[in-house]
């Protein structure tokens, strides 16, 4: 790649990856990724799947997590200003 710097055409060197460009973006993410971006434990979110307060697929006895789902809710919380509980956020659990 060549970028045009100071008059003249240079080889630019580029290190990694956009990390926001949608085809590298995961679409899901297993049960303890979610807890870990969203600071809860691993039973405390099973708890919510399996009560359906919290949206996910289940995949031949395995739990996967939207990240659509994930996005929504902190899109929600800022615009709302914040949640008030994890059950507030409207989902379904297959």
């Amino acid at each position: 790649m060549y970028i045009w710097n100071a008059g003249t055409w240079r080889t630019a060197v580029i290190i990694g990856r956009n990390t926001t460009d949608s085809a590298s973006r995961k679409r899901f993410y297993a049960v303890a990724e979610a807890a870990r971006l969203l600071g809860l434990s691993e039973p405390t979110l099973y708890r919510a799947i399996r009560g359906g307060q919290f949206p996910a697929i289940r995949v031949r006895g395995r739990y996967v997590v939207p990240a659509a789902a994930i996005d929504q809710m902190e899109a929600e919380a800022l615009a709302l200003g914040g949640v008030d509980s994890i059950g507030s956020v409207s989902g379904r659990t297959a």
